[in-house]
């Protein structure tokens, strides 16, 4: 059975629709990320979920019940937010503690619930500092033992890891992943970073202005999208896009003229497209240099050594850029003419109206 369950759900501001008509499942345990570029609806949708926001229509359902008129405390939901919100004169022990001193649970049960968040989250020494003396990320684990203590069907995450640094940001991954296999609770995350989502979810839920569009695990999402907005937004760096124009599609082949880049023939069933303006999808990291089933040759004005890998950024003449990602730190100098190729297998295409042909 769902453990969340959202049926046709709209959000609407005065005459603005920001959320329109969203159906979704989430099964118990799952690790669900929402994410999409700013002001897609991703957080209106946590938040309509948690309770903060008023249901313009359709039904948010919680373990089997209809929850949209019950308040957040009653709807067994814990959110953490993108700002801490702790209290400063309070000690880690009290801020982990509020929900619980605001359901007036004995001490004895208080005590229990803290110190089995601090140790989860490795905060036992910290218990009766105050927040000025932790730093960022000890601050955000707080305010994840906050939420754990409350012993929720249903955690929510809304953007949480935006206030720290990279470096600190990777660390805070890793341990709400590792939060996640050890509790075993349902968790929703909402965050801009594609890479976050990649990394953390089980399931990805790609918003754009308010409907969904698409859902999946994270590399069905890679290897697979079902459209251009999806093919754009996950990955890092983006897809790269070239138009063009089918000559021919004979139900086995499709044949892209790419203008001045020249024709290629892509493995495709479908006939639908031919006559069609389509656009041709490669990955940075798919390129390789030199030859390939496909080859073409691209003058870098920009070349970023990263020790790991080698970036590259170029213009085509259609005047598309163009990024290639290479392993190591091959010799690829500035406005030096570069012969690249690929293997047309790894070539996404994708009809007049942005929707994936295979």
């Amino acid at each position: 059975m769902s453990q969340l369950s959202l049926k046709h759900l709209e959000k609407s501001f005065n005459e603005a629709r920001i959320i329109k008509g969203i159906d979704l499942e989430v099964t118990e345990g799952e690790f669900v990320v929402f994410v999409g570029p700013s002001g897609c609806g991703k957080s209106t949708l946590l938040r309509m979920i948690a309770g903060l926001e008023d249901v313009s229509s359709g039904e948010i359902e919680i373990g089997g019940r209809v929850v949209n008129d019950l308040p957040p405390v009653q709807r067994g939901i814990a959110m953490v937010f993108q700002s801490y919100a702790l209290y400063p004169h309070m000690s880690v022990y009290e801020n982990i503690a509020f929900p619980l001193r605001v359901e007036r649970l004995p001490q004895a049960q208080v005590d229990e619930r803290v110190g089995a968040a601090a140790k989860v989250l490795q905060l036992e020494s910290r218990l009766q500092h105050r927040p000025g003396q932790l730093s960022g990320g000890q601050r955000q684990r707080v305010a994840i033992g906050r939420a754990i203590v409350r012993q929720p069907k249903i955690f929510l995450f809304d953007e949480p890891l935006s206030n720290l640094d990279a470096a600190l940001r990777s660390e805070m991954r890793i341990e709400l992943m590792e939060l996640h296999k050890r509790l075993g609770s349902t968790m929703i995350y909402v965050t801009h970073d594609q890479v976050e989502a990649m990394t953390m979810a089980d399931k990805i839920v790609v918003l754009d202005a308010g409907t969904i569009s698409q859902v999946g695990s994270p590399l069905d999402l890679y290897h697979r999208p079902d459209n251009l907005f999806v093919a754009g937004f996950i990955g890092s760096p983006k897809m790269n896009f070239i138009g063009g124009k089918v000559t021919a599609a004979d139900g086995t082949t499709v044949t892209v003229d790419l203008g001045a880049l020249g024709t290629i023939a892509l493995p495709r069933q479908s006939r639908s497209v031919a006559g069609q303006s389509v656009t041709v999808g490669i990955r940075p990291e798919h390129l390789r240099l030199g030859e390939g089933d496909f080859a073409l040759t691209v003058t870098p004005n920009i070349v970023e050594h990263l020790g790991i890998h080698t970036v590259t950024y170029a213009t085509l003449p259609g005047g598309e850029n163009f990024i290639g990602l290479f392993e190591g730190d091959p010799d690829v100098p500035e406005g030096t003419p570069l012969k690249i190729g690929f293997a047309t297998e790894q070539v996404h295409l994708f009809d007049q109206a942005g929707l994936a042909v295979y």
